[in-house]
Parts: C-alpha cells; structure tokens; sequence
C-alpha cells in the first residue's frame, strides 16, 4: 500500500515536548524500514501550526490522496495531523469514502474500522482541548501580569525583559537613544522620517540583536509605532482596559497626547526632509507665494547658494532678484540681536525667578488639593459606572468606552501628583528661555541647518522677503529690545509673556 510519510513541528508552546522534524523522519523511516507491504511515495514536511485549518502542505497531500496517488498516511502521532475540528473531520470523512484505507503512527495504534475510527475522533477531540485550554492559560497568565503592571510579551524597543524578575527594565544601549527621540518630536521641528534618519544614520540604533533576527536599523514602521505606542507614557491597553504600567515611562501622557497632535495622520510622515534650512518658511513679498533655496555653480566649479521666489503665479510678474544665503543670514543675526535680553536683565529675571518660586508655594499646595479631589471624583465616576453596568443601564460597549476614558484620566492625574511629589515648580522652561534668549546669536553662527531652522522657527514668524530685504516678525514670548533696554521695557516684556 502507498503512504505519504508526513512531519510537522510547530514552533510555538504546544509542540516545546515534540520531536523535530529531522527526529520524526529519522525514527518514522526506521519503524517503516520493519513493516511490510508499506510504499513511501513521498516524505511530506511542515512546519505549521495545526490549531486552525489552512496548512497548505497538509492540504495538498489529502488533495494528492483524493486524486489516488496514496492511500494511507504515516505520521509520529494523531496530532501532528489536525489540532482542529475542521482537519480531524476531513481525515475521518476520507477514511469513511475509503479515500484514506490506512493511518499509521508511532505512538498510537489505528484500526480502520468503527472503532478505531471513534477513538481517533477522541484523539482528535482532546488535541483541540488541549491547544484551547493551553490558549485559555496562557490568556490569563497574560491578564494577571497586565494587571500587575508588566508588560507580557516581548518588550518594545528601548526596553529588555528581565527574565529572572518576570519585568520590563530600561535597555542601556536603546533607552536614552529612544528617550531623545521623543524630546526630539516634542519640539515639533522634526518630520518622522527626519527623525527616523538621525536615529539610525546618525545615532546608529539598532533593534536588539536575537538568535535568527534583530541587529538591524529600525524601519520608518517601526518609528511610528513607537510614537504611538502608550507604553512608553507608563500605560497599558489590554482588551479594550487601560492599566497604569509599573515601567519606567519615557514620557507623560501629556506629552505622549502631544506627540499624536504632532503626527497627525500616523502612516504618512508630516513634512518633507529639504536640503536647505529655511524652504518652507519664507513668503515672497510681492507676489505672496513660497522662497525656496538654489545652489548655484560658477564656470570654475564653485558653488554658491541662493534664496528666491518660486514665481509660479501665473497672473502676475514677480520682478524678486535672487539673494545669497550670506546676505540672508546676515538679516537673521540682526534680528536675533535686536531679540536678544542684555546680561544685565538676564539677571534680573533669574531673581525674579526665585523669588516667584517662593511665593507659589501655596498656589502649588492648592492645585495638589484640586488634583487629588479630581483624582477621588474619578475613582466616584468609575464605581458608579460599574454600578451602572450591573443594573443593564449601560451596555458592554458604551461601558468599555467610558471606562477606558476614565482609567486614563486616573492615570493622568496620578502622574501630575507624581511630579508635584517628586519636583519642585517648574521654572526650568523659563530659565532655559532666558539661557537661550541671551545665546541666540552664538547658538545660531555654530548651528547646522536643522538648527538654525529650528531656531529661526522658534523666535520669528511671517517672514517676507522683497527686495534683497528679510522682514521678521517676533514671536511670543519673545520681543525686540531697544539698545539700551531700560526696566519698564523689561517689565512689559515680562508682562507680556504667558506663564
């Protein structure tokens, strides 16, 4: 009689005590090798998990024994053909037809007739309770780590698995990398894509490195996954509940909420990366539409860069002569110096600083009051909520819904208080205005494109460009200083500015 010798071997939890392939072969042929009047046609090998149908190996073969090339089957036990009830009832339906006459295994006697047909049912029957029960547990081990605050799974990119602990920690090589580039997307001057090059051209990151994968850069996919990704704000989403994670976060939930208004659309990056620091954010004074940049080559091979309209009004004649990059900047650094806070002042305002910080003591004592009363009228809404939905006034969806809302607003504010406990006020921004504000001039001669960008982005608005001139309007909270600053100016400055 014919027989197709088949082997499979899955590569998840329910095959860990099963042969290898190379093992089952090895031994099948050595049983076959004994019996007589048996004919391999064929060594079928697999390696495919049996819990769902749709193995194309395996259905080829029952195809290929339908079409009479084979009428038995050799196979190292039961379940190595069906997992499933769908697989386990084709084999019994062919052996009912006579398209299949014989099964053979090693660890499993097989008769073809009523009652051997009934206990391969069984067989079949507990393999499927096996892969679902296996499922179920492994589903729940899943919940009890989740709601203890450990991510289950493979940790994401800047974290490891401590497989001693059973936790997340920090990956020392990926966690800093992947912390900056957080920050990074929080300025709001970089594009992903443009982040996803300094990352892994610049920085050199690299996926953790596995026994078949890993060791490469990351892909642009992978970047906004990351970005998207509440597990680096200390949260975790798990079956529609939202559960406060107890790894080290890389951002707040603010910032993480920050960076999803900066993205957008998270498949299509948000800007295109330009070779030149300043497309994009000049208009043309006369006719209104875009400045971008030029380089120019001379006849003996030196190149020069220039600025100029892009002239594509159809209606109307722009008569912009084009403008050197060195003149350009040039009218940027004087505006950076009519911005700029002389020393004196910078002094002054630290003072001031300090003795601000003192007087808001008591402003900070009551917004921790008004957050941890926030926090308890939330624990109220979600007990309520659950009331709601044991008396069937709410449905499963519209109670999934709110609640998940409302777990984040705890973790939300759970997170403030974090930073009221551990920090004092918070004037760092302000001092690093000022810091910046008294270097801009510096910062800008030493910055590369992406900087100066930025810093011109950061300062300036509604720049126009009409004859060879750069018109340059402030931004908040910065102002232009008269040469000689007197303190009534340094106050209105001050008034000025949001806190």
């Amino acid at each position: 009689m014919k027989y197709f010798l088949y082997c499979r071997k899955s590569s998840e939890d329910e095959d860990r005590q099963v042969l290898s392939i190379e093992s089952q072969r090895k031994e099948m042929e050595r049983l076959v090798s004994a019996w007589r009047d048996v004919q391999i046609v064929q060594t079928l090998e697999e390696s495919f998990s049996a819990k769902a149908p749709g193995r194309p190996v395996f259905d080829q073969m029952l195809r290929r024994i339908e079409a009479g090339e084979a009428e038995g089957i050799i196979a190292w036990h039961p379940d190595r053909l069906a997992r499933n009830s769908i697989d386990g009832g084709r084999i019994i339906y062919l052996l009912d037809t006579g398209g299949l006459k014989d099964l053979r295994f090693a660890t499993f006697s097989f008769e073809n007739n009523s009652q051997g047909k009934f206990m391969l049912s069984i067989v079949f029957g507990y393999s499927k309770y096996y892969v679902d029960s296996l499922s179920e547990n492994v589903l729940r081990g899943y919940r009890a780590k989740v709601e203890k605050g450990w991510l289950p799974g493979l940790a994401p990119v800047g974290y490891l698995n401590d497989t001693a602990n059973k936790t997340i920690m920090p990956d020392p090589e990926r966690f800093q990398l992947v912390k900056n580039m957080w920050h990074l997307m929080l300025t709001g001057a970089y594009s992903p894509r443009r982040l996803w090059e300094i990352a892994t051209r610049e920085w050199g990151l690299r996926t953790v490195k596995r026994k078949r994968i890993g060791g490469k850069p990351i892909s642009l996919s992978c970047l906004y996954r990351i970005l998207t990704n509440p597990f680096y704000a200390g949260i975790l989403e798990r079956e529609g509940k939202t559960y406060p994670g107890k790894h080290m976060p890389i951002v707040t939930l603010d910032e993480f909420d920050r960076v999803q208004e900066l993205l957008g659309r998270p498949h299509r990056p948000r800007a295109k990366t330009r070779a030149f620091a300043f497309t994009g954010m000049i208009r043309c004074g006369e006719c209104g539409y875009a400045v971008t940049g030029e380089v120019k080559t001379n006849r003996w091979g030196q190149q020069f860069t220039y600025y100029h309209c892009t002239k594509r009004r159809l209606d109307l004649h722009c008569s912009q002569r084009y403008v050197p990059l060195e003149e350009l900047e040039d009218q940027i650094l004087e505006f950076l110096e009519d911005v700029t806070l002389p020393e004196r002042f910078q002094k002054w305002a630290l003072a001031r600083i300090e003795r601000t910080v003192a007087q808001k003591t008591e402003q900070r004592a009551a917004q921790r009051k008004s957050l941890l009363q926030a926090q308890v009228a939330t624990a109220r809404e979600l007990e309520n909520l659950t009331k709601l939905r044991i008396r069937d006034l709410l449905t499963d969806d519209e109670y999934l819904k709110q609640r998940q809302e409302l777990e984040r607003r705890q973790i939300g504010s759970a997170q403030r208080l974090q930073e009221f406990d551990q920090d004092q006020i918070r004037f760092a921004p302000l001092r690093s205005l000022i810091s910046i504000n008294s270097s801009l001039v510096s910062r800008f001669k030493t910055a590369n494109l992406q900087q100066k960008r930025m810093i011109l982005g950061i300062v300036g608005s509604n720049l126009l460009l009409k004859d060879e001139n750069l018109s340059i309007d402030v931004r908040k909270p910065f102002r232009r200083w008269s040469k000689t600053p007197t303190f009534s100016e340094v106050r209105r400055g001050r008034d000025s500015n949001p806190r």
